[in-house]
């Protein structure tokens, strides 16, 4: 049986919080992002629409989180494997809508970073967890992405 590979990076930033910056979120530019995904729902649309659902306003599109998770800052892990970098996947939990005039805050965490062999060799994966708070302090989103080096 073969062994994982040991993975050379800085394990000082593993699990460190590092924060990030506060965006003010614009309404002009979740109507952007709205209308470039082809949303369709009048919630992520019209005032009207979501007051009369029981928001205070329209809200971003779930999806929006990714604009802001952008913004977050994350150390170099300064992974020392493969020459070939790319996104593997994500997956966002949401808890509070996002409205326009709303600054939200993120804090960033290196979560693991593991080796996984298949069929095209092994491969290193690197998982990033992005926490977005409101300008109360409530959790509005987690977001995990993984990133992989071959």
């Amino acid at each position: 049986m073969a062994t994982e590979p040991t993975i050379d990076y800085d394990r000082s930033v593993l699990g460190k919080e590092v924060p990030g910056e506060t965006i003010i979120v614009n309404r002009e530019k979740i109507l952007a992002y709205a209308a470039a995904i082809g949303e369709t729902n009048p919630l992520f649309l019209s005032d009207q629409a979501a007051v009369q659902a029981g928001y205070k306003s329209l809200m971003a599109p779930p999806s929006y989180i990714n604009a802001l998770i952008l913004s977050s800052g994350r150390p170099d892990p300064k992974v020392n494997f493969g020459s070939l970098s790319f996104h593997s996947g994500q997956a966002i939990e949401t808890y509070l809508p996002v409205y326009p005039e709303d600054a939200i805050s993120t804090t960033s965490s290196l979560e693991e970073v593991y080796a996984k062999t298949g069929r095209s060799g092994t491969m290193v994966f690197i998982v990033w967890k992005t926490e977005l708070f409101n300008q109360d302090g409530a959790l509005v989103a987690i977001a995990r992405e993984s990133f992989v080096r071959r």
